[in-house]
């Protein structure tokens, strides 16, 4: 009884093989002088979800841990991992169809499709991937940097094949097409590093004494723990307006790179403070008008 319950246990599981077999060796299509059945399509979808897995792993360990160790700064070693990425996804591409007996010349007529797909409609796109590759390899722009292209000002958080993703003040994502950054002028703040010099203008009257005014602006810029000591903040006397001196104080600051309106409205307050402590005046425009009555005008 328990041998032919076994027999038939085990002619139950060699027929769902058998099955199973025939269904996976079902044919959808044929790509030149290979057929692409359902078996060796769920193998492609498993191989080619692995390479992406693998392969965004392997960009996280080169950022993160490889070089990170060689102190390159962040945007490089985002830009060298994404590069890594796309020639272990092509390459892994082209070996999981190889390994897996697919006929690559036929893809010869799919690019050829392709040319004319890109040449009607895709220039657009085309146009973005390689300006994507040329930001990756030149550098002109990286992640961390702070830009500004047209109306745009931000910080550079994601550099994709098609577009680079920019976070504002306001914590908006705009996201950019590449080309945009080849074509157009951009505005990179931090290129070469996070250090910039900010130019903030102050009028005083003209009663006041201009190196009292130095003194008092230089010393609340040396208060401000976010403006460098080096270099050093300096004034300039700007020049001889209608109302009033006008000067420019230079300030040098790392921390503010991405809000210069916060450190100039802190600036100012202490001006504003400890020119009323002084009694220095700040003026306000100011316009003579002499009125002639209709008499004076005919005696005239």
């Amino acid at each position: 009884m328990g041998e032919q319950f076994w027999d038939f246990k085990k002619g139950k599981i060699g027929e769902f093989l058998e099955f199973f077999n025939d269904l996976m060796s079902v044919k959808l299509f044929s790509i030149g002088d290979s057929s692409l059945t359902i078996g060796l399509l769920i193998t492609l979808i498993i191989s080619v979800t692995i390479l992406f897995l693998l392969s965004e792993w392997i960009r996280r360990v080169l950022v993160n841990r490889v070089l990170k160790r060689y102190r390159i700064e962040r945007g490089t070693r985002q830009s060298v991992g994404i590069i890594v990425k796309y020639i272990l996804v092509i390459a892994g591409l082209f070996s999981i169809m190889q390994t897996n007996g697919i006929d690559l010349s036929a893809f010869g007529i799919l690019a050829g499709a392709l040319g004319v797909g890109i040449g009607f409609g895709l220039q657009n796109i085309t146009n973005n991937f390689i300006s994507g590759l040329i930001i990756l390899f030149e550098q002109p722009i990286k992640i961390g940097d702070r830009i500004e292209v047209g109306d745009i000002n931000g910080d550079v958080i994601k550099i994709s094949a098609r577009s680079t993703t920019v976070v504002t003040n306001d914590n908006i994502s705009v996201i950019i097409p590449n080309s945009q950054f080849i074509d157009s002028q951009v505005i990179n703040w931090s290129h070469n590093d996070r250090k910039v010099r900010f130019n903030f203008p102050v009028g005083v009257s003209y009663k006041e004494n201009p190196e009292k005014v130095k003194k008092i602006l230089l010393e609340v810029a040396d208060q401000n723990e976010h403006i460098l000591k080096t270099p050093a903040p300096d004034v300039l006397f700007d020049e001889f307006d209608d109302s009033s001196l006008n000067f420019i104080l230079r300030v040098w600051t790392s921390e503010y790179v991405n809000k210069p309106r916060v450190l100039k409205s802190q600036l100012y307050f202490e001006i504003f403070r400890r020119f009323g402590e002084e009694n220095i005046e700040i003026p306000f425009p100011q316009r003579d008008i002499h009125i002639i009555s209709g008499a004076e005008k005919l005696n005239n």
